[in-house]
């Protein structure tokens, strides 16, 4: 077993200057070389029970055999590996918050590997090597799956289904295919034209696309079942999470996804100009999340006077919790490259209510709040503190509270679709909102299932 995991130490800021990317809206990850990456996957200890692999990663990636591959310089076996079990390496290497990092067994005493940057690394150089073909199937069946949204989980599920041999036709409502890849994730963290690319190759193995689609509007889905053997839902969850107190009435208000969408619209010539804009203004993020992270990010580049991002949950603590062990995910404070940006993090803030003045919102109440917690340090319940009522003087508020999550039969009426065997759903609208690497892994599974079914 190689030692270099003790002479050689994780690179810590792989980010470039944040005064120059706050600027664009281009990635904010500089490159590695290649000689930095292979010292970087030099440092795997190559575990006999890599945890990475078996509970960390979702996808089950073979991540202490990519690692040795870009150990010995060896970039197409590399990617042979990765692309055993990954549908799509260049989206969760950009936005996977790296679940493997986390059962890292180096990170037990060290700095676990930098798993991520490492697949990143191997996918591009499969793009840039043409590695990366379309992947034909040996036999075009008869048989027809129609696919409603083209997100991780409905792209992942069509290159499955297709594989093996399946008419597969994706509906999307949208102008481009991608979904939160697309329209909810910034540029800044996932340029679309790495989106694009894999699009073009998903077309090229014969997957067809319907855009500008909305199903249940334009089409129905009663419709399109009539026209397949088999249908799956993939359209994530479309209702956000609001915050129903005094003063919602007011403008400037807006759901994050709201404010994300119209940003990258019109980075991509979609629209002319944003909707929802915070040039000027001071930004009040509700919700402590990944998407209230990219709000930040957005609003500090649209030129926003100042950012504000509060949470009702706890600071979480600096390192490591106790409640989440090795080798799961730790519960820990984390910095986003957002917030390196410039915001202003507060937590144990209850909303009460909004203020405004001349129709327009000027201000939240908050109030403090302290939570109980439990014997391993994880938050259970709070009580507001009374008496500390304040105003935080905002001109734009964003709600990043989530998403809800539709059970089925809620689901299937809201596009008056009948519940049948022949009808699956997938990733979020399946499972409530979760991450992409899930997504993906959800959307394969539903292909599997469809496979059986329209097998048997």
């Amino acid at each position: 077993m190689s030692r270099d995991f003790m002479k050689i130490e994780r690179i810590g800021h792989v980010y470039r200057n944040a005064g120059e990317r706050v600027r664009d809206f281009r990635e904010v990850e500089a490159p590695l070389t290649d000689k930095q990456l292979c010292d970087q996957a030099a440092r795997c200890m190559g575990c006999g029970i890599p945890f990475c692999h078996g509970i960390g990663c979702p996808l089950g990636n073979l991540i202490p055999d990519f690692n040795e591959a870009v150990r010995q310089g060896q970039w197409r076996q590399a990617w042979e590996l990765l692309s055993s079990t990954s549908s799509f390496p260049e989206f969760t290497s950009r936005v996977c918050p790296a679940l493997c990092e986390g059962s890292c067994t180096e990170g037990l005493n060290l700095e676990p590997v930098m798993i991520r940057q490492i697949e990143k690394a191997i996918v591009e150089h499969a793009f840039e090597n043409s590695w990366v073909k379309p992947a034909m199937p040996e036999k075009r069946l008869k048989r027809k799956v129609i696919i409603v949204g083209a997100g991780p989980a409905g792209l992942a599920a069509a290159v499955q289904l297709n594989k093996a041999g399946y008419q597969v036709t994706v509906y999307e409502k949208n102008h481009f295919p991608g979904g939160l890849l697309r329209y909810g994730i910034p540029d800044f963290k996932l340029d679309k034209a790495v989106v694009e690319r894999r699009i073009r190759i998903l077309e090229e193995s014969g997957i067809r696309f319907e855009t500008d689609t909305e199903v249940g509007r334009d089409v129905s889905a009663g419709y399109l079942r009539g026209r397949c053997d088999a249908m799956l839902i993939a359209c994530g969850t479309p209702v956000p999470r609001d915050l129903k107190i005094p003063g919602r009435e007011l403008e400037g208000i807006h759901f994050a996804l709201e404010f994300l969408q119209g940003q990258n619209r019109a980075n991509s010539g979609e629209a002319s100009s944003v909707p929802v804009s915070a040039k000027g203004k001071r930004v009040l993020v509700i919700g402590g999340g990944d998407t209230g992270s990219d709000c930040v990010g957005t609003a500090n580049r649209q030129g926003a006077r100042s950012v504000m991002q509060i949470e009702i949950m706890p600071r979480p603590p600096e390192t490591r919790s106790p409640s989440t062990p090795w080798p799961y995910w730790p519960y820990q404070l984390r910095t986003s490259s957002s917030h390196e940006e410039g915001c202003v993090r507060r937590w144990e803030l209850q909303s009460k209510a909004f203020s405004g003045a001349d129709g327009r919102v000027r201000g939240v109440e908050v109030i403090p709040v302290r939570w109980t917690l439990s014997p391993s340090g994880r938050p259970q319940k709070f009580e507001e503190l009374p008496g500390q009522t304040e105003t935080i003087e905002a001109d734009l508020v964003l709600l990043a509270l989530g998403f809800l999550k539709l059970d089925r039969k809620t689901m299937l009426e809201r596009l008056k679709l009948e519940d049948a065997p022949e009808v699956f759903l997938a990733g979020d609208s399946a499972t409530g909102p979760s991450l992409v690497v899930r997504a993906i892994v959800d959307g394969r599974k539903a292909a599997a299932q469809i496979d059986r079914y329209l097998s048997r």
